[in-house]
């Protein structure tokens, strides 16, 4: 069976093209079609399921590249994001940022599309409605990490205009990709998440947390709400998943763990890593990639999170030491750490200061050395909401959410330039800048003839 699934999810890299390409595929002679629930679970438990985009933590502030050889040595796609260059790929393609992601959706849309041919019966409800939910969750996770990508930041007065992502909603590989506007794309988002919650089981599936929840609905929901800036919504569905889950790690239980996050790790909602191609730069073993040293420096020497999430190398400068995901990959998914600050941010931002700081304070008290932790106060949600989005950075370093958040953040004008300095030359990406929207790879735009995102 995983090679019949494997077989079928190579075709999947014809997902963001159209006919010409599926046309000109060899068909492979063992290749049928799934039929039971065993076979859609199969499909949706393939490692690469749960593989997210890594070019918007290329493009971040959280690290540096410490040597100009290293960075001559990465892929085309690292380099140029890194400097963030109008070319990103230099006319390459099979980009995994795109067909990746692709792939979960033709994955989810073969579930989706095969699924109700399965009969309902009494022994198997529970296990049919949890399978056709993950594959209503997968299609919209995977559409919303393409839309942090490969589509502008939403805005509620423009998204009907701007060019969004192709939704495919089929498997059929014949039909023509179209790029949807930007509130489409959020539509159907939040439209597969809607369908996937009622489907889910309620409880966190502990020992298989690849496979989705109620309560990673909820915190995918929140994600996607403060994406979109739609603060009230996100901290709504940021409270209803910390009132189904809300367990915290405390780090001083995890000291003498080697490595420290093993999976399964008891705050991931739901799993998920950046890509495990071109994974030069952001892992715990590229001692070039140096974190910056603004965002080092605000760790507290108190503070747990300085010794558990880094390294010093050689050179006396911080790297990443480890992730959520117990290996050199880092973590993108889901987890109570960020629903707990998603929360304060709404919190403050409605002008609740003090449910604010109890959000805050509860994550922290679990991040420093037992008794060396006093309460943070504001003397107003201004301030709280900056406390909150200093130990946000902080927190969710490499874990695929900053790109996003310096996107929105900029939009609601807090005018963040990102500067870099490489062999003598400083390069910047200032705000509102049109490489905060990553070009669609060559490849994809030859064999599909949808528009190009201007640079």
């Amino acid at each position: 069976m995983q090679k019949i699934v494997w077989i079928m999810l190579l075709v999947a890299g014809v997902a963001g093209c159209g006919k010409k390409d599926f046309l000109n595929a060899k068909p492979a002679s063992d290749l049928f079609i799934p039929t039971t629930l065993e076979d859609f679970q199969s499909i949706l438990d393939r490692d690469a399921i749960n593989e997210t985009p890594n070019l918007g933590e290329l493009s971040s502030d959280s690290y540096y590249l410490f040597t100009y050889t290293f960075w001559q040595g990465i892929t085309p796609k690292e380099r140029n994001a890194y400097i963030w260059a109008a070319d990103t790929y230099q006319g390459t393609g099979n980009i995994g940022d795109w067909n990746v992601p692709y792939q979960q959706v033709f994955a989810a849309n073969v579930v989706l599309d095969g699924i109700d041919k399965v009969p309902v019966t009494s022994t198997n409800q529970q296990q049919w409605s949890a399978v056709k939910g993950a594959a209503y969750f997968v299609r919209a996770y995977a559409f919303y990490n393409l839309a942090q990508i490969f589509a502008p930041v939403y805005d509620s007065a423009t998204a009907a205009a701007d060019l969004g992502i192709p939704l495919r909603l089929t498997p059929n590989a014949e039909e023509p990709s179209i790029r949807a506007s930007v509130k489409a794309t959020y539509d159907q988002i939040l439209s597969d998440l809607a369908n996937a919650y009622p489907l889910l089981p309620a409880d966190i599936p502990l020992n298989n947390r690849n496979r989705p929840s109620q309560p990673a609905v909820m915190a995918m929901l929140a994600r996607v709400y403060l994406g979109m800036r739609v603060y009230d919504k996100a901290g709504t569905s940021a409270d209803n998943c910390l009132k189904l889950y809300n367990t915290l790690i405390d780090y001083n239980t995890v000291l003498s763990i080697t490595p420290p996050f093993p999976r399964p790790n008891m705050e991931v909602l739901y799993q998920s890593r950046m890509l495990s191609s071109s994974n030069n730069v952001l892992k715990s073993t590229a001692s070039n990639c140096v974190i910056d040293s603004g965002l080092y420096g605000s760790f507290d020497n108190n503070d747990l999170r300085r010794q558990l999430f880094f390294n010093i190398n050689g050179a006396g400068l911080p790297n990443v030491k480890n992730t959520y995901t117990g290996s050199f990959l880092c973590f993108s998914g889901l987890a109570t750490d960020e629903m707990y600050l998603t929360r304060a941010e709404c919190y403050a931002r409605a002008g609740n200061t003090q449910a604010a700081m109890s959000d805050l304070n509860t994550l922290l008290q679990n991040r420093w050395k037992t008794g060396s932790f006093t309460n943070l106060t504001a003397t107003g949600p201004a301030q709280a909401l900056a406390l909150v989005l200093g130990e946000r950075k902080k927190e969710l370093f490499f874990r695929g959410l900053r790109w996003t958040d310096l996107r929105r953040l900029n939009k609601d004008g807090y005018n963040i330039v990102l500067t870099r300095v490489l062999n003598g030359q400083i390069y910047q990406l200032l705000p509102g800048d049109l490489r905060y929207v990553f070009p669609i790879p060559p490849d994809v735009i030859t064999l599909s003839g949808i528009a190009q995102n201007p640079r």
